[in-house]
């Protein structure tokens, strides 16, 4: 009897390991929350590590709609309406894209499609905002993608690139 519940126990904790190393999250889903005035700001991504890896122009492409994390969208949701650049966008959730452009600025997206998996679904026609920002290039290294809100809006940062969305 006793050698058949350790076997059992054995089996279970086998189990545990495979499921454990099969189901760990590479790029775990973060949130960023904090308010901007009297607006509440969500930002839901995936946050993938360098590792070493050659990021802009490699990984992600040069000019091609990228989700701007890993895995599921990255989100921004409103609690009311703001405004970026010249455009007011409505309370709401929002799909979150980024196209890098090697030697010029690059095009921040709000799109209303907020559930697709990476930009395999990703329709222009869609898009609630559509703008141009001049990356900041630093020279210390942000390993994980991060996304932080502050007084001037939402910060990406990752790799050696920092853009700021500005939000009013």
């Amino acid at each position: 009897m006793a050698k058949k519940i350790m076997k059992k126990f054995k089996l279970t904790l086998i189990l545990l390991l495979v499921a454990t190393v099969l189901f760990a999250q590479k790029s775990p889903r973060k949130q960023a929350t904090a308010e901007i005035g009297n607006v509440t700001i969500d930002v839901d991504y995936g946050s993938p590590n360098v590792k070493e890896r050659v990021i802009w122009g490699e990984l992600v492409p040069y000019g091609k709609v990228w989700r701007a994390g890993a895995n599921e969208n990255t989100t921004f949701s409103f609690d009311e309406e703001v405004t970026i650049g010249d455009t007011t966008i409505e309370a709401g959730k929002y799909g979150f894209f980024i196209i890098p452009n090697e030697n010029d600025d690059w095009v921040i997206i709000l799109n209303s499609k907020n559930d697709a998996w990476g930009a395999f679904s990703y329709n222009e026609t869609e898009d609630v905002l559509r703008i141009t920002i001049s990356p900041e290039f630093v020279d210390e290294n942000q390993e994980e993608l991060e996304y932080t809100i502050g007084n001037e809006g939402i910060q990406f940062s990752w790799e050696k690139i920092k853009i700021v969305i500005p939000i009013q």
